[in-house]
């Protein structure tokens, strides 16, 4: 049975990771290969600049899906997947645009640019939300209000971006370039302060014994002590359930606390 309050990790979470960090590191190698025999031998043609933005391209991506794959085990976990989606869509777009010769697109590459450039930033803010919904547990009332204003700033900054792309331009158009502009500068530098804030506050701030549901533990834990009786019956029904008698538990317990030292959340989730 799961405890509650523990991280759950869908199967085959741990190898979408380990594929996304092998594509990352093959991705890089392979940018600097093209690099350095581009130094070396002068002889940068077409083929090299596809293969060079290919595989920065998948790059990005990786680097993306890993943000995206942070939040797989979470209650929060449906952003990550729709931010593997997004993420995905993007890459097959560009793909195409990288791949299919200029001279085929003639006036029709507008639209798949436009559409590259939404799914993109898209892709980037869901990956920049997921990272901070790593804190979504936390019941403090100030880490929660600054992860609100955070998170609406994300999306403002989005949206401010995304509009233009949709409307080339006519939005926010010439007469309101520079009001569009400088609130996109005010909302941006709150994203950007909540971003570098809401980590540290979350590692300064403790969560209140009755904000214990963040803790990790198991509710029982983390809420008024059980009565004796009560926990020598919890105690003695593990005990039977693992075949162990009532010293071996608790030693096994004992064993399984000091060889994770930390906080009970980092213990509750194996960190």
């Amino acid at each position: 049975m799961t405890e509650p309050g523990t991280v759950h990790r869908p199967p085959g979470v741990r190898g979408a990771r380990r594929a996304a960090v092998v594509a990352l590191v093959a991705s890089i190698s392979i940018t600097a290969v093209v690099g350095i025999v581009v130094l070396l031998t002068g002889d940068f043609g077409e083929v090299q600049g596809r293969v060079l933005t290919t595989t920065l391209l998948v790059a990005g991506f990786s680097t993306v899906a890993l943000c995206h794959l942070a939040v797989a085990g979470r209650p929060v976990r449906v952003v990550g997947f729709v931010g593997l989606a997004v993420s995905a869509i993007a890459l097959v777009i560009g793909l195409v645009l990288i791949w299919t010769p200029w001279d085929a697109w003639n006036d029709g590459s507008g639209e798949l640019w436009r559409w590259f450039g939404v799914t993109g930033v898209l892709a980037l803010s869901l990956a920049h939300a997921n990272l901070l919904l790593l804190l979504a547990g936390r019941r403090h009332p100030f880490v929660r209000a600054a992860m609100a204003v955070t998170l609406t700033a994300i999306a403002l900054v989005a949206l401010l971006v995304i509009l233009p792309i949709l409307s080339d331009g006519r939005i926010p158009g010439d007469g309101g370039w520079d009001a569009y502009w400088r609130w996109f500068g005010v909302i941006a530098i709150v994203d950007a302060l909540g971003t570098i804030v809401l980590p540290v506050v979350g590692l300064l701030l403790r969560d209140r014994p009755a904000e214990a549901s963040a803790t990790g533990l198991p509710a029982a834990t983390s809420a008024a002590p059980l009565a004796p009786d009560a926990l020598d019956q919890r105690i003695a029904a593990l005990a039977a359930e693992r075949g162990l008698d009532r010293e071996a538990l608790l030693a096994a317990a004992l064993d399984a606390l000091e060889a994770r030292p930390g906080r009970p959340e980092d213990v509750a989730e194996g960190r």
